[in-house]
């Protein structure tokens, strides 16, 4: 006898962009309940997305609700963009009230509680902005420039070194900031998946972001691409989890001491996807005590899925 499937409700959101079809895809179920971790796996494969997001009831008071997020091949105990979708999303269909100019909501991720701050207009959500459940993490030395570079398909001299040079950092999710050159090397980067296997499958920091100081539009302060082969993304086109931990990269190299720094990032753009993240970053006595990314969306699809009993 087959099982008979359950229905389950979903939408899709493009994250941080204000267009449809631009910026970083995610599908949302609003309603998780019933479903078993391997079910979401293979939704998430299903649908093919960098993250597919389930939403649960909050298990803490004061919560609002408990997420959990799925690439094609593993689960993410944090993760940006499916963060701000979210909001976005609960906020778009009337799972989250937007009675004021800004609401304030928290997140059960696997990193720890994560708190949204929503900005309506006329009732709607216009812009989201998530705080790291953690401080920037700084990790082991790197491999060596030759061999990044050799990774990235690019020459040594493309990459800047020293002080400015590559490193790992992570708020939840580690990533290697690597940066180079200008656009143009931006551009060039193809990762060799072979060297990658060698030599960053198993280091601190597999997952590769690379930027340059060279932002096309006014206003932006760097031009970045993430590849992700660990999660089975071969590119991400916005990465709201490495844009905190950049924070922590692009903060420590900041001289001031006391300070909110401030930067945008365009990613997404070589994918024909731009995205913009807006990423914020608090200092005091020298020392990063708060990091904020935000940005805006928009919703897309919504369907529904029929998910068989896998038992």
């Amino acid at each position: 006898m087959v099982a008979e499937a359950m229905r389950y409700r979903f939408y899709t959101a493009d994250v941080f962009t204000d267009r449809a079809f631009g910026g970083n895809p995610v599908a949302v179920f609003p309603d998780g309940r019933g479903l078993s971790s391997e079910q979401m796996r293979r939704i998430a494969r299903e649908l093919n997305l960098s993250e597919t997001v389930f939403v649960f009831p909050a298990e803490l008071p004061g919560h609002t609700r408990r997420l959990r997020i799925f690439t094609p091949s593993a689960e993410l105990p944090f993760a940006g963009h499916p963060t701000i979708g979210t909001a976005h999303v609960l906020a778009s269909i009337g799972e989250i009230a937007m009675e004021r100019e800004m609401t304030s909501i928290v997140f059960e991720e696997g990193v720890g509680p994560v708190a949204v701050m929503i900005r309506a207009q006329d009732g709607r959500p216009v812009f989201a902005q998530l705080a790291a459940a953690r401080l920037p993490e700084f990790g082991p030395p790197p491999p060596s420039l030759e061999t990044i570079a050799a990774t990235l398909s690019l020459h040594p001299s493309d990459l800047l070194r020293a002080e400015a040079g590559p490193q790992a950092v992570s708020c939840g999710v580690p990533f290697l900031f690597v940066p180079v050159r200008d656009r143009e090397a931006i551009r060039r980067v193809r990762v060799n998946r072979e060297e990658w296997e060698r030599s960053f499958s198993s280091y601190w920091a597999p997952h590769l972001y690379v930027f340059a100081y060279d932002a096309e539009l006014s206003g932006s302060s760097l031009r970045a691409r993430m590849f992700a082969p660990a999660l089975g993304i071969e590119e991400d086109p916005a990465t709201g989890a490495a844009a905190t931990a950049l924070a922590g990269y692009l903060g420590v190299r900041d001289g001031r001491s006391d300070a909110t720094l401030r930067w945008s990032i365009e990613q997404g753009f070589e994918m024909g996807r731009p995205s913009i993240l807006y990423v914020e970053a608090d200092k005091r006595d020298g020392a990063i005590i708060a990091v904020r990314v935000g940005g805006t969306s928009v919703l897309v699809s919504e369907g529904t899925m029929e998910v068989p009993d896998l038992a």
